[in-house]
Parts: structure tokens; sequence; C-alpha cells
């Protein structure tokens, strides 16, 4: 008999676990499977307590779902919107969540990035070390996207061989005030040159002018960027490139930096907030660069569809533009040399100060 009350306890003690197990479930059980069964008045609240829960990881992972953000991506009509040409084809055939907005100078794309309407621009780097101090730390860089595209050029019998061979000569350039001016001033110091002193270097306004005034053969010598150099020395013979401006500089920094002419700018709120479709969208980035290199001639053609350079010209240009993807630890290496560098020349070429490491993106 006693042993019979212990099996009988022990078999009523498992019935009483089983049952607030099976309560416990049915709390995390969805309302069709709960409402099979009566519920107690407590089983009910913990229903209740967990409903909002369910619901709020519902929407969190709905919120991160990439394809639900649409990126609004600004690019001037160069060398820095090639690199996104495949990214382009894609938001037009809707298979990727992209505004495209091409522009043809800068300052269209900056102001519209500053007011929140555009949420990462393709600029020239020292503009966005610019607006990080303008905006203190508002943008941040979030990768480099064309090194060096600068050229010099020479017409008819006129023989450069070297920097030092510009000695006496007057050099036509574009891009007062810009890394242009930095760059090639920065060349000809490290070669034993000033420019006003020993060069003399004329400014015009436009890349095309100076394109101009080399095919009617009233000037000589010129520095000119992609893709212009390839549709001034395609229009005219006598034109020809005589030596590669990032190859010079190379040759003057000895490793200490490389000519990083382009990067993308992306406003820091919008990054934090939507991080994972940011990631996925450099992702793509980075695979549109790999395509635009390894296939000019299609890239070329979407070039001509967006408008962003003419097909027949975009195909030769590209293979001389140095389009990259650098971001993470090898742009925070190799980017602040070159900006100390137009900071050393022009402190306001950088916006006033150097930036600091929360101008670096991190993904």
């Amino acid at each position: 008999m006693k042993l019979w009350k212990r099996i009988s306890s022990l078999l009523l003690a498992m019935a009483l676990t089983a049952a607030v197990t099976a309560g416990c479930s049915s709390g995390a059980s969805s309302s069709a499977a709960s409402s099979e069964a009566p519920a107690s008045s407590e089983t009910a609240s913990a229903e209740e307590a967990s409903e909002p829960e369910v619901s709020s990881d519902a929407e969190e992972s709905e919120s991160t779902d990439v394809s639900d953000v649409t990126i609004r991506i600004g690019a001037l009509k160069g060398p820095t919107g090639l690199g996104m040409l495949q990214l382009m084809q894609e938001a037009n055939d809707g298979e990727k969540p992209y505004e495209f907005t091409l522009a043809g100078a800068a300052d269209e794309l900056t102001g519209k990035i500053t007011t929140g309407e555009l949420d990462a621009v393709a600029l020239p780097t020292n503009s966005a070390a610019a607006l990080y101090n303008k905006t203190e730390g508002q943008l941040q860089i979030a990768m480099v996207n064309t090194l060096g595209v600068l050229y010099l050029v020479t017409y008819g019998d006129t023989e450069i061989t070297s920097i030092a061979d510009l000695a006496g000569k007057t050099v036509y350039s574009s891009g007062q005030g810009t890394v242009a001016e930095y760059a090639f001033n920065y060349i000809l110091s490290a070669n034993g040159l000033e420019a006003g002193k020993d060069v003399t270097v004329e400014y015009k306004t436009e890349h095309a002018e100076i394109a101009t005034l080399m095919a009617s053969g009233q000037a000589d010598i010129a520095v000119l960027p992609q893709p212009f150099v390839t549709q001034a020395t395609s229009q005219n013979p006598d034109l020809k490139v005589a030596l590669n401006l990032t190859e010079e500089w190379d040759k003057a920094a000895d490793g200490a930096s490389i000519l990083t002419m382009g990067c993308l700018v992306v406003r820091k709120d919008f990054a934090e907030e939507n991080k994972d479709a940011f990631n996925a969208f450099l992702d793509d980035y980075k695979e549109s660069v790999e395509f635009v290199n390894a296939n000019p001639a299609e890239a070329a053609v979407i070039s001509g569809e967006v408008d962003l350079i003419g097909a027949a010209v975009a195909e030769k240009a590209i293979p001389e533009c140095n389009i990259v993807y650098i971001d993470g630890d090898e742009m925070k290496e190799k980017l602040p040399g070159f900006l100390q560098i137009l900071y050393d020349a022009n402190p306001q070429s950088v916006g006033g100060a150097m930036p600091g490491d929360d101008f670096y993106y991190e993904r």
C-alpha cells in the first residue's frame, strides 16, 4: 500500500509538471493554436504579454530588409561616376533600390547632401574633407573610387619626357584651387621647380576650353584629366600624352601617399540608421567597379545610355581612369598622407583642418 501511494504521488507530480509545461508552451504559441482549448486568466495574460514582443521582432526584421531602403546617390559626369555604371543600369531596370542624380559640377551635389536631399555622393576627396569640417563631422568618407586621372598632354613637335623638361615652359591647366592645382604644384616642387617662377601655369575655367586651345595649336602643353585627354587626343592626332601624373606623383611621394582624387561621401545619420542597407550598397558598388574595369566596352554603352560620358569616349577612357574600390583600413592607411600634402599646400583645400578619425566610415 505504501508503495502504491508513492507511485500515485509520483504520477501526480509528473502530471502537474506536464500541465505547467503545457501552460508555458501555450504562451508562446500562435493565437490559432491557443484557441483550441479555453485558457486560464494566467495563461491568457502570458499570451498577451508575449504578443507585443513577437510583433516587435517582426517589425525590426522588416525594417532591416535592405531592399526596403532607397538610397539616393549623386555622381559627377566624369571619372568618379564611372565605377557606378552597373549600379545605374540595375537601378534603371528596377533590380536595385537606388536613385541617381548626375551633375556637371561638384557644388551641385554638395548642397544636396548637406540639406539631406541626397544620401551619398561621389566627390573629389578634398571636397569630402572640406564638407566633413563644414558640417562638423556629419559627413563621412565611405570609400575611395578614383586614383589619379591627370595627364600632361603636348601638341605637335613639343617634346616633354620628364618634369624637369617643363622648366621655362608655359603649361595650361584647369581646376585652379582644386586637387589638379595642388597635385601639379607638389610634383613640380618634388622636382625642384616652382609654379609661377620656374614654370608658368595658365589656368582656364573649363577642361573643354583647354582641349580646344590644344587642338587649335594655341597651347603646346597642358594638364588635362580623363576623359578629356581621350576626347582631345582622339579628335586631333597632333596631340599626345607625354606624362602620366599619377606615376609622377608616386615618384615624388616615394610611397608616403597615393594620388586619391575621387571618393564616395555618405551622411553619417543615414549610414547609422541604415547600416545594413548601406553596406549592401557598398558590396554592390565593389562589384560594379570590377565589372566596369573588366568590361569597358559594355560599361561604355551604359555610360552613353545614362548620359554620363559618351560611349565612344568612355570605352577608351575607362582603362586610363584608375577606377578603384578602396575602403576600411586600406583607405585609412592611404588617404591621410594625400590630404596632408593638400593641407600643407593650402589648409583651406581640405576645409581648414585635417579630418579626425571619425571622418572614415566603418562597416
